[in-house]
């Protein structure tokens, strides 16, 4: 059973930190924090944004938690880390923890638009790769949410957080984006596996048989996250997953209309649908012709 943790004093108490400075806003220095002797599982009722090197190993909700290409990662309240002990407690460890209670944001924009950044999606388990130079950027601005809650705090002191907390959080959205597009060799390697795991699915009946493959099974089979796999297929193709299972599936039925006799009801049982309704109506809606009007255009 994870162990909960409510707010970022009793965080600091559990790993053998000083008190924060702010009870709902604190910037720790990852080499203090102690590192764990056994497994530990823990929910945090807080932001985390981090900056890590020489991680040991982690999993987020059920699944490890990729460092191998990153540096960078992000928890919304509620979610499961687990931690591991490292294999080496003697490895040097350098970075940043950011830890924000929701509490803090209340009765601030970004307290309803934090949600949207998808880096804080509960599937997301790879961590983001930062240059030196996006680096440093970021670095400066939690130096200045620092110095800012260090200060005297005044009436203005939470829109000026609030304001660095939010370019942040804009800066880290852009390299999460150009991840994708750096990483174009293996997001090709992705996209072809996919494109032959479609293939698959709908030339074997028995599997096609079970219904469509959801988004889950194609990220699952791909041993990738839905979000990640939705991000890079729009970074790559300008199409979402379920997009693309549509256009395997109807590229499969054109093939299908224009090359056997089958007819449509048992063309649409074979691609997965209960209903041949349902396969004529999606057909239409991607080619603006019923099936049985594209196959007399073949006549």
């Amino acid at each position: 059973m994870p162990e909960r943790i409510k707010t970022i004093v009793d965080f600091h108490k559990r790993r053998g930190l000083p008190p924060p400075e702010h009870p709902l806003i604190s910037v720790i220095d990852y080499s203090k924090v102690d590192s764990p002797d056994k497994t530990e599982s823990f929910v945090f009722d807080f932001y985390t944004i981090s900056v890590k090197r020489g991680v040991g190993k982690m999993r987020y909700g059920q699944q490890q938690y990729d460092f191998d290409e990153g540096v960078m990662y992000f928890m919304a309240p509620g979610q499961v880390l687990t931690v591991e002990p490292p294999e080496n407690p003697s490895e040097p460890r350098s970075g940043w923890i950011l830890k924000v209670h929701p509490d803090f944001l209340w009765n601030t924009a970004l307290a309803k638009t934090i949600q949207k950044y998808e880096f804080f999606g509960y599937a997301v388990n790879e961590a983001l790769f930062l240059s030196p130079r996006e680096e440093e950027i970021l670095n400066g601005l939690v130096e200045n949410i620092r110095r800012e809650y260090r200060g005297t705090m005044d009436k203005f002191s939470q829109n000026i957080i609030v304001s660095h907390l939010e370019t942040l959080l804009n800066y880290s959205e852009r390299f999460y984006q150009r991840q994708f597009i750096t990483r174009k060799k293996s997001g090709h390697q992705i996209l072809e596996k996919m494109e032959s795991l479609l293939d698959q699915y709908f030339d074997d009946e028995a599997t096609a048989m079970e219904g469509l493959p959801s988004v889950q099974y194609i990220a699952d089979h791909l041993n990738v996250s839905k979000s990640y796999l939705a991000s890079l297929l729009r970074t790559l193709t300008g199409l979402n997953t379920q997009q693309h299972i549509h256009e395997k599936l109807i590229g499969k039925a054109k093939e299908k209309l224009s090359t056997t006799e089958l007819t449509v009801s048992e063309i649409a049982y074979s691609l997965g649908f209960e209903h041949p309704q349902s396969f004529s109506k999606l057909f239409k809606s991607k080619t603006g012709q019923s099936p049985l009007e594209f196959r007399l255009s073949f006549s």
